[in-house]
């Protein structure tokens, strides 16, 4: 991560492209296309250019126009972002590819990509951060470098001379785990053990006495599930997790209903004004309910494992504070775990797991973006109102 590569292997792949053929094509991939023009093009292009090589994007068509030396080749965007990307680039012939982030690219895709490569002296370029050491493309290319006559590089923060030392360190302290191995020393690790291996007493502290600048409330609803509800207030750019609602109805042995978990959670905020409550998305039937009560709310952002790195790295900064008080989530932060039944790719078991989810849509949906929780909150308040 930071490291480099993505610059390195774009600007690479255009200078052998152009050296090397005239009058073919070319493809460039990535999650989408959007993303091949934010991550690849907006670095690469501005560079090409200095180096007097004449590039034209046509937006509308998905490509790229490249001119040099007499030589003039084309270069078409695709988006692997599912398995039905595949059926986009089959027909075209291809003289070579890069495939940005390869491992977050579906299987078929990536293949169906590498069968499009039939001009003779094509190539194939990748870029990747690791994954787990039993995905496909580790096992597929990585572990068969030598058989297939690739060549490996290995990238690291200290390959980029544009970061310095305190901005090193600064991403160093943002991970821990297996997310470190990967994004920091570039290593093909197994997640494996404690979600939170890090987290102990030391994370800990009781509510803080005074006021708050803001309040908001997350949750994580489940009817046989539990349900987990977290209290969060802003102080001097700290959220602490002041309190907590917990209901498991199988200990209770009865179910509770929409209206219930709604008196539950206003009795949790205790007469305080809340922006917002942030609720996992697929709630339908209790974010209606709380917006009968005239309740803001938020759908939470729930992309799991970004959404883990996001928990650690603002814990770790002690952006985000868990109260002493709240028994229940230190309890499934001491057993929340990575499923080692799935090694191909990261998955977290479904169980422990409901604090662990609620806290991890209020990182992600406000604590990460400072910025736009005014926004959010009228977000929230069209919504209610809509």
């Amino acid at each position: 991560m930071r490291s480099g590569k993505t610059l390195c292997t774009g600007l690479s792949f255009f200078c052998w492209a152009m050296s090397s053929f005239h009058n073919k094509k070319f493809a460039l991939c990535g999650k989408t296309i959007a993303s091949v023009k934010r991550n690849l093009l907006d670095e690469v292009l501005p560079l090409l250019q200095k180096m007097g090589f004449r590039c034209q994007l046509k937006v509308s068509q998905n490509l790229l126009l490249v001119r040099f030396g007499g030589r003039q080749n084309t270069f078409c965007l695709f988006g692997g972002k599912d398995e039905a990307a595949a059926s986009f680039i089959q027909g075209i012939t291809l003289a070579g590819v890069l495939l940005d982030e390869a491992a977050l690219l579906p299987r078929s895709f990536v293949e169906q990509a590498i069968a499009r490569c039939s001009v003779p002296h094509n190539r194939l370029w990748f870029s990747c951060n690791p994954q787990s050491p039993a995905h496909w493309f580790f096992q597929e290319w990585v572990a068969q470098a030598q058989e297939k006559q690739v060549l490996r590089l290995h990238f690291s923060m200290d390959d980029n001379p544009a970061l310095s030392q305190q901005t090193k360190e600064q991403y160093q302290k943002m991970f821990q785990g297996p997310f470190y191995q990967r994004y920091v020393l570039g290593q093909w690790v197994a997640a494996e053990g404690l979600v939170y291996d890090f987290f102990n007493e030391s994370f800990l502290q009781p509510p803080p006495d005074g006021p708050f600048q803001q309040w908001y409330v997350s949750v994580d609803y489940g009817t046989v599930n539990p349900t987990s509800m977290g209290l969060w207030g802003l102080r001097n750019d700290t959220w602490f997790r002041v309190d907590e609602f917990y209901y498991d109805s199988k200990v209770h042995r009865k179910q509770k209903t929409d209206e219930e978990y709604a008196d539950a959670l206003l009795q949790l905020a205790h007469g305080r004004k809340l922006r917002a409550v942030i609720v996992d998305p697929s709630a339908a039937s209790f974010i209606a309910c709380l917006r009968q009560r005239q309740l803001r709310v938020i759908r939470a952002k729930n992309q799991v494992l970004s959404g883990i790195r996001l928990t650690a790295q603002l814990l770790k900064q002690r952006k985000l504070v868990i109260c002493s008080n709240c028994s229940d989530a230190i309890r499934e932060f001491s057993l929340y775990r990575w499923d080692l039944q799935t090694p191909s790719q990261d998955q977290v078991r479904k169980e422990f797991d409901h604090a662990m989810d609620e806290i991890r849509y209020f990182a992600a949906t406000i604590a990460a973006n400072p910025n736009q929780t005014t926004f959010c909150a009228r977000y929230a308040e069209r919504t209610a109102s809509g």
